[in-house]
């Protein structure tokens, strides 16, 4: 059986490795614990895990989702499902349970970014009324990079 509870810092050993074991997941520096530690006690209630309860594996968390908000729009990351364990329904648990989040604190609009070759993932999103936004485009700034590299 899966088990499904509100993340916590103390989880981010078991979170890490499985996001490593998930193709597809960037990772940054932003991933870091501290990143974290600072991104839950700003979004509280609003990133979820999936563990087993069934004794023998009791604990171990074989899915995530990450979300936030700036008060208008939610944005939501870092969806992982153990690879060994996906078409069971978790990733829908998962993302069901943060959009209830996010509505709860009034937030109707939430955004994503998926890698253009993620198509996995792409037609996940998609399968749940997610949509591709073909008008826009997402631009990045990182503090100290040099942006002519």
């Amino acid at each position: 059986m899966i088990g499904y509870r509100e993340m916590r810092i103390e989880d981010y050993d078991a979170v890490l490795a499985l996001w490593k074991r998930c193709a597809g997941l960037g990772l940054r520096n932003a991933d870091s614990w501290t990143g974290i530690d600072r991104y839950l006690q700003r979004n509280p209630g609003l990133s979820f895990v999936a563990e087993h309860s069934v004794v023998e594996r009791s604990g171990e968390i074989v899915g995530t989702i990450m979300s936030g908000h700036d008060g208008k729009r939610g944005y939501v990351q870092h969806l992982a499902v153990d690879p060994k364990l996906r078409e069971q329904g978790i990733g829908t648990t998962l993302h069901d349970l943060c959009m209830a989040a996010l509505e709860k604190q009034d937030i109707l609009k939430s955004h994503l970014m998926v890698y253009t070759d993620n198509l996995d993932a792409q037609q996940f999103w998609a399968n749940r009324g997610w949509h591709m936004r073909d008008e826009i485009e997402t631009m990045s700034y990182i503090a100290g990079e040099d942006p002519n590299v």
